[in-house]
């Protein structure tokens, strides 16, 4: 007779919960950006009816609302959608690799990178085309970010997010006064930057969307790709190593992501803060602390941020307010929570 008794079968076990309310939460951030984004089209200074807005886009009505829809609303709402996208992963990125809550591409000075190298090619070359700011903002890009990288780090390569988040401000704060500088010196350069600098979605030319958009998908990707391991180094460098990450590489190809992503939106929109910093800690107070998600929940939340924020400047004051001041008078508030929320 045996003297052990048999264990009764295991119950299937229920979906995961969170797993659940995590996919439930994509759903609606989805069909939010799909009615945000349906309101930019209709929003503005002519109201334009649902019903026109879809007859439009399917071909099926011509005529004056067509023509804004078309000239004016739709290349709009699709720079929101493309610079949230870039703006929110590049925020969720740099503070994974900075490890880092308060970091994002304004305060870490890879916007003011991108802006200075921008006004160089246009001052000293003459560049006057979407692919040539392009490839300007996208070396200011890279290259702001590794000089925060290599005065914000201790000795021995250790990352010091005090420091980081310094040599960014700094940083930020030299390149913006030569870039002022450079657009006061030529009447050229102010001409073509004193839209620009303001930062703003108002973009009527669907061709430099679509020079823009593999670049910015290209530097999504990218991220996505090294997430998982950017979880592995939210625990410590040497703890990161001993799972078998790839520090380095996966600090470069983090790098390489918020070069393409950050100096393809300043390129096209110019600078517009606060949206990489605020968006990451919504997704982080969502999903958790699993970067994967955090970053997905980025991608959708920024967009829908970007284009309620360029709606509001429609609507404030007569005429238009810029989407960067928009979200300035929004993110300054959050920041100084964010910062007395901070206990060290």
């Amino acid at each position: 007779m045996s003297l052990h008794r048999s264990q009764p079968a295991t119950p299937p076990q229920p979906v995961d919960a969170r797993y659940a309310a995590r996919l439930s939460g994509v759903a609606i951030c989805l069909a939010l950006l799909l009615l945000i984004s349906l309101a930019s089209l209709m929003i503005g200074a002519r109201s334009i009816a649902p019903s026109v807005v879809w007859q439009s886009l399917f071909g099926q009505m011509q005529g004056p609302d067509s023509t804004i829809i078309f000239n004016a609303r739709l290349p709009r709402t699709l720079a929101g959608l493309l610079v949230g996208l870039a703006l929110g992963g590049a925020g969720a990125v740099i503070q994974a690799l900075t490890r880092n809550p308060l970091a994002d591409p304004g305060i870490l000075g890879v916007n003011s990178g991108a802006s200075f190298a921008m006004a160089v090619g246009i001052t000293l070359f003459g560049v006057n085309s979407m692919a040539g700011w392009l490839g300007f903002a996208w070396g200011g890009a890279l290259a702001a970010s590794i000089a925060v990288w290599l005065i914000g780090t201790l000795s021995g390569g250790r990352v010091n997010p005090i420091r980081l988040t310094l040599a960014g401000v700094a940083l930020s704060a030299v390149l913006g006064g030569f870039t002022s500088s450079l657009s006061l010196l030529n009447p050229q350069t102010f001409d073509q930057m004193r839209f620009w600098q303001a930062g703003t979605l108002d973009i009527r030319d669907l061709h430099n969307l679509a020079v823009v958009a593999p670049a910015i998908l290209g530097g999504a990707a990218l991220a996505l790709v090294a997430s998982r391991s950017l979880n592995n180094l939210s625990m410590g460098e040497d703890l990161a190593a001993a799972l078998g990450t790839k520090v380095v590489a996966i600090r470069l190809l983090a790098l390489l992501a918020v070069m393409l992503l950050c100096g393809s939106a300043t390129a096209l929109v110019g600078p517009i803060g606060f949206v990489g910093l605020m968006v990451p800690h919504v997704a982080r107070w969502w999903v958790g602390s699993d970067q994967r998600w955090i970053l997905i929940y980025s991608f959708l939340m920024a967009p829908i941020l970007l284009l309620t924020a360029d709606i509001a400047g429609r609507l404030m004051v007569q005429g238009e307010l810029r989407v960067s001041i928009v979200t300035a008078l929004i993110g300054a508030p959050v920041l100084i929570w964010l910062v007395r929320q901070r206990k060290n």
